[in-house]
């Protein structure tokens, strides 16, 4: 079964981005990359226990399992020793990046309180989006009686788009609620 923001952007958002920017060439049409989930965990080089329940958490966000990042050398001031686990990464593409997408703009960013729309001065230069999350109980998968301290997430869309103004316009016409 293919993803509805799949088919969107095969059915409508090519089309319409083609005449907005005047493309000459399909392969030129901005189109999305990868979805990169981090959350950094500075407490989980003390506690164990909170790395794991953090794997459990994105995993079920993600629908995939997250890679656990270590620090690079020993830093005293933070009382964190070389190669110790200190967060946590998902790339996430094809299918698997439309269905978090899609799940991000329709579930997702409407539980936020007080959501009035995201920031759209966030792009990078290069025509990607950066996004942080607050607190991870926005999403439906999480309970909220298992969460032992809101934590947040920070979302990276790529996009092979060449500036910012055409990452916005294919961020919008994907839905992504923009003040």
């Amino acid at each position: 079964m293919e993803n509805t923001l799949k088919i969107l952007y095969n059915d409508k958002v090519c089309n319409d981005l083609q005449k907005q920017f005047s493309y000459k060439n399909i392969h030129e049409i901005p189109k999305l990359v990868k979805i990169t989930i981090n959350r950094g965990l500075g407490e989980a080089a003390n506690n164990k226990q909170i790395l794991e329940k953090n794997i459990n958490e994105i995993a079920a966000i993600t629908g995939q399992k997250p890679k656990i990042t270590k620090s690079k050398k020993a830093i005293a001031g933070f009382k964190i020793r070389e190669n110790i686990a200190i967060g946590l990464m998902v790339t996430l593409r094809k299918d698997k990046m439309y269905a978090f997408l899609n799940k991000l703009i329709n579930l997702a960013l409407p539980r936020i309180r007080d959501f009035r729309g995201i920031s759209s001065k966030t792009f990078d230069g290069r025509g990607n989006y950066n996004l942080g999350l607050k607190e991870q109980i926005i999403f439906p998968e999480i309970k909220y009686d298992n969460v032992d301290k809101i934590r947040g997430l920070d979302i990276t869309i790529v996009t092979t788009a060449k500036s910012d103004e055409e990452s916005l316009a294919l961020l919008k016409e994907f839905g992504m609620p923009f003040i």
